[in-house]
C-alpha cells in the first residue's frame, strides 16, 4: 500500500482492528486502532519461545493449538462483531504478517471479508513519521506567556491550532497531570502525526503551537517538530494577573477537583484531587528551597481543609500568589527573555486572538 494511502487512511480516522497482543498494543498504537488481539500477551510469549527454541513451523503450530475450539470461535465472534460496527476498517497486526492474515482468513471461512494493511502497524508508524517529519517544516509560530495567560485555549480555538499538551495528557508543569493517564511514546507521537495530516487537509498549510519544552510530562517531542520550533516565531500573551488566577482557579482547584472525584468517587477522588497538588509542589521543592516549600504546603493544607469544609477554592490564592510571583512568573519571563528576538507580537488575549487570526 502507498505511503500517501496509508496517510489518507490515518487521516480519516479509519477503523483498525489491531490483531498484536496487548503489550504490543500498549507500546505503541494508532488513534483510531481497537485491540483485538489474535493471541494474547500469555500465549504470544509462550509461541515465541517456541519459535526461538524449535523453529517457524512448530510456533505456528502452538499458536493454533492454543487458539482453536471455543478460544477460536469466541475471538472470531469478537472481530465480526467489531467488523460490523466497522465495515469501512482494516485489519493490522506487527507487519502484515501471519496474524493478520490469519484473522483475515478466519473471517472469510465465517462469511465476512475484510481488507488488512499489508505491513501493518509497522508501515503505518512509518508512514506517521515521515508525515511529521514533513509536515512540521511548514510555517508555524508559538504563543508563549506566563500560566494562566490562556495559551493552550489560543491554540485551541485556532483552525490550525495542534494541541501538543491535549495529545500528551498533560499541562507541561509540575501540576500538569491529568486524570487520564499519558500515552507511550510511540502512541503520542502516532497521535501528533494523525492531528498533523487532518489539519494538513486546509491550505494554507501553517500552525499554531504553544510555546513548550522539550517534555510534556513523561512524553518528549520529536527532534523535528523541536527543531522547528526553536526558529519558529512566538506571540506574547499578557493578561491582567486577576484574570491568570481566575483562569488557574478554574483548571486546578474546580476541574481537577470535579476530574477525580467524577473517576473515583467522592472520596477516593478527593484523596487523588489532595496528592495531586501536594505532588505538584514536592516536585519543585529544591527549586522552592525547602523552607519556602515548607510554608507552601501548609498553606496548601490550610486551603484544602477550608476547601473541603466549604466548597471554596479562594484559600488556595494564599499558595498559589507567591508560586507565580516567586518561581513561575521569574522563570517564564526569563525563558522569554531568551526568545527575544524571536518574539513578534505581545497582547493582551483578545489582541493575540486578533493577531492570530490574521496571521
Amino acid at each position: 500500500m502507498q505511503e500517501s494511502r496509508l496517510r489518507a487512511l490515518l487521516a480519516a480516522d479509519t477503523p483498525l482492528i489491531d490483531v498484536r497482543a496487548p503489550v504490543e498494543f500498549q507500546q505503541g498504537a494508532m488513534p483510531s486502532a481497537r485491540n483485538l488481539p489474535l493471541m494474547f500477551d500469555d500465549e504470544r510469549a509462550a509461541v515465541g519461545t517456541c519459535y526461538k527454541r524449535e523453529g517457524p513451523e512448530a510456533a505456528l503450530a502452538l499458536g493454533h493449538r492454543l487458539v482453536q475450539g471455543e478460544t477460536r470461535a469466541q475471538r472470531v465472534a469478537v472481530w465480526i462483531d467489531a467488523v460490523k460496527l466497522a465495515p469501512e476498517g482494516y485489519l493490522c497486526c506487527a507487519r502484515g504478517g501471519q496474524r493478520s492474515h490469519i484473522v483475515q482468513q478466519w473471517l472469510h471461512e465465517n462469511g465476512v471479508d475484510y481488507p488488512l494493511i499489508p505491513g501493518g502497524y509497522k508501515a503505518l508508524r512509518q508512514a506517521a513519521m515521515q508525515a511529521t517529519q514533513e509536515l512540521v517544516q511548514y510555517p508555524m509560530v508559538l504563543v508563549g506567556g506566563c500560566t494562566g495567560n490562556g495559551k493552550t485555549q489560543h491554540v485551541r480555538q485556532h483552525d490550525r491550532g495542534i494541541d501538543l499538551e491535549g495529545l500528551a495528557h498533560h499541562r507541561g508543569s509540575s501540576f500538569g497531570r491529568t486524570v487520564q493517564a499519558q500515552h507511550k511514546q510511540a502512541t503520542f507521537e502516532n497521535h501528533l502525526a494523525v492531528a498533523l495530516l487532518k489539519k494538513a487537509q486546509q491550505d494554507p498549510v501553517r500552525w499554531v503551537l504553544e510555546d513548550e519544552g522539550e517534555m510534556i510530562g513523561a512524553n518528549h517531542l520529536p527532534e523535528c517538530l523541536r527543531l522547528r520550533m526553536q526558529k519558529a516565531p512566538v506571540v506574547v500573551v499578557e493578561d491582567p494577573f486577576e484574570l491568570r488566577l481566575e483562569r488557574l482557579r478554574e483548571e486546578y482547584f474546580t476541574r481537577m477537583y470535579h476530574d477525580f472525584t467524577r473517576a473515583y468517587g467522592e472520596e477516593p477522588g478527593w484523596l487523588a484531587y489532595s496528592d495531586y497538588l501536594h505532588h505538584g509542589l514536592f516536585a519543585i521543592r529544591r527549586r522552592l528551597g525547602l523552607q519556602r516549600f515548607a510554608e507552601l504546603t501548609a498553606r496548601l493544607d490550610i486551603a484544602l481543609a477550608s476547601q473541603q469544609a466549604s466548597g471554596s477554592t479562594d484559600a488556595h490564592f494564599a499558595w498559589l500568589v507567591p508560586l507565580l510571583e516567586e518561581y513561575y512568573d521569574p522563570m517564564y519571563r526569563y525563558q522569554l527573555e531568551k526568545k527575544a528576538e524571536k518574539i513578534v507580537f505581545r497582547g493582551n488575549g483578545p489582541e493575540v486572538k486578533a493577531w492570530l487570526g490574521a496571521w
